[in-house]
């Protein structure tokens, strides 16, 4: 498997979980420097790796009317800020070719959303960059399909990749996850992050907006961590209900510690008995 190195962070092999975490969307600069400090000082406690995320801009909202972040110039000056005061790594999500250069100034990490995530041009675009590239896997994609992802960015040069999981189509304003998923797409040799927040989202299911159901957000971690998965993105926010973005299936950020403590120590023990590596 490849290792993908994040500054002082690896993702994948034997390394231990990493965590990407933030709002899903920058609110204004001042929340989402206080929410990057906050997570930082939780990650330090627990002694685990954080990358913190928030997107610029959400391209693909129910409703035209919903908030969609500052844009890019903005988001990236504060993403910008929030790294150089707090030291953490930061992703976002990039959604035309257009972005791919001023986002590869500041990101450390590419994020392509999943519903671009065959995208060739944009695909491309970022591996060409040579920064690590986050592909989150289509809710209409099977674990298998991603392996044609992996070639087109292998082709432009992509070498530190990961692909995430964040359910799959079940019905209408419905998603669910397949465990196995995780698994199989760790066979195709690249790391592999589990997207627990994003995975209880009710798409369209609050009519102009996405719903959620957040309280299965620990219960999926856990049972994705035992798996074996080498990093956990969480949605986190200071108070949900009054998110600009993905309130319902976000996690409190007074719940954080108590996750977090239940998900490395399955982390500790998976990787102590090898239960991360495949059974196949």
């Amino acid at each position: 498997m490849s290792i993908v190195e994040v500054g002082d962070l690896r993702f994948g092999g034997d390394n231990p979980l990493v965590l990407i975490a933030g709002p899903c969307v920058i609110e204004n600069a001042d929340h989402t420097l206080r929410m990057a400090e906050s997570l930082a000082e939780v990650a330090r406690r627990h002694g685990v790796g954080l990358v913190f995320k928030a997107s610029y801009d959400k391209a693909n909202r129910s409703s035209s009317h919903s908030y969609r972040g500052p844009g890019l110039e903005q988001g990236l000056e504060i993403l910008a800020k929030v790294r150089a005061e707090t030291g953490l790594p930061v992703i976002s999500d990039i959604h035309e070719t257009a972005q791919v250069e001023a986002a590869a100034q500041v990101l450390d990490i590419l994020q392509i959303p999943a519903f671009l995530c065959r995208q060739t041009d944009l695909l491309q675009a970022a591996a060409r960059t040579g920064r690590p590239v986050n592909v989150k896997k289509g809710q209409f994609m099977a674990p298998w399909d991603m392996k044609n992802v992996l070639t087109k960015l292998g082709e432009a040069g992509g070498e530190k990749i990961m692909l995430t999981e964040r359910g799959t189509t079940f019905g209408y304003n419905n998603l669910v996850v397949d465990m196995r998923s995780l698994a199989l797409m760790r066979e195709l040799g690249v790391p592999v992050v589990f997207d627990a927040t994003h995975a209880v989202q009710l798409p369209g299911g609050s009519g102009t907006s996405s719903g959620g159901q957040r309280q299965f957000v620990a219960g999926l971690s856990r049972a994705a961590v035992a798996m074996g998965v080498d990093a956990l993105f969480w949605e986190v926010h200071d108070n949900p209900d009054a998110a600009l973005c993905d309130g319902p299936n976000s996690l409190p950020l007074n719940r954080l510690d108590d996750i977090l403590g239940q998900v490395l120590a399955i982390d500790r023990l998976v990787r102590q008995d090898g239960a991360a590596q495949s059974e196949a």
